[in-house]
């Protein structure tokens, strides 16, 4: 597919999806900026547990992917053949394009390198009701929280307490 039968749409998005070599995001990034081209991984907090010991590493938000600021007329095609690119994200014949806010709301979530997220509206001790599936209505008790929306709920079923781990999404606040 030659470069100039690839449209734009969604302007003014000027945000390209890349997707890079496995574990080559960094490379990709350096690579792309040595070439003067805008580009941007967005880290976040990742803990790490080996042999007993846990550390925090720096970890990409999306494992495999960048994004390259790109304009219409930018000669853009040679980020194809950037050492660590494996492609650009296209639909068809249509560049994958993100929002200029898009971006910029992952940087405005930045802390020392990394995106964090938003405040958590739950809270160990908080009780909150279920909703949905199989326990839906019941109140539970959130004993605990990890860092994929999952929490571990305690509630009264069936004459005692049972730990029920549930997503945070599937919850209502009292």
């Amino acid at each position: 597919m030659r470069t100039e039968d690839v449209h734009f749409v969604g302007l003014p998005a000027t945000w390209a999806v890349v997707n890079t070599q496995s574990h080559r995001e960094r490379l990709a990034l350096s690579n792309l900026e040595r070439q003067e081209f805008r580009a941007y991984c967005p880290l976040i907090v990742k803990r790490i547990r080996h042999a007993r010991r846990s550390s925090d590493v720096l970890r990409p938000m999306f494992p495999g992917y960048l994004f390259v600021q790109i304009t219409p007329d930018q000669r853009w095609h040679r980020i194809q053949s950037t050492s660590g690119v494996r492609s650009l994200i296209r639909f068809g014949n249509q560049l994958g394009l993100l929002d200029n806010d898009f971006i910029s709301s992952l940087k405005a979530r930045e802390i020392d390198g990394a995106v964090v997220r938003p405040a958590s509206p739950y809270r160990i001790g908080q009780r909150i009701r279920i909703v949905g599936g199989a326990f839906d209505a019941l109140v539970a008790t959130i004993i605990e929280m990890d860092e994929k929306d999952r929490l571990v709920v305690l509630m009264d079923l069936l004459n005692g307490k049972i730990r029920v781990k549930v997503e945070s999404l599937g919850v209502a606040t009292l």
